[in-house]
């Protein structure tokens, strides 16, 4: 499309930015990195919480 100077969006607040860039700011990184950090660490707590189910289950039950 003419007109259109090639961009990319900020993955968190949406503003157009270079092509080669990720975040507008630092801020903005700094928001995506909390938020990873907390998907980082739910996964873990489900994942253990699993395993604590699994182990309940497997050494609970009447054989």
């Amino acid at each position: 499309m003419p007109g259109i100077v090639p961009h990319r969006h900020c993955v968190i607040c949406g503003k157009a930015i270079e092509p080669d860039q990720t975040f507008c700011s630092e801020e903005c990184k700094q928001v995506w990195e909390k938020e990873r950090k907390k998907q980082r660490n739910f996964s873990l707590i489900m994942l253990v919480l699993l395993f604590l189910l699994l182990f309940l289950i497997i050494f609970t039950t009447p054989h």
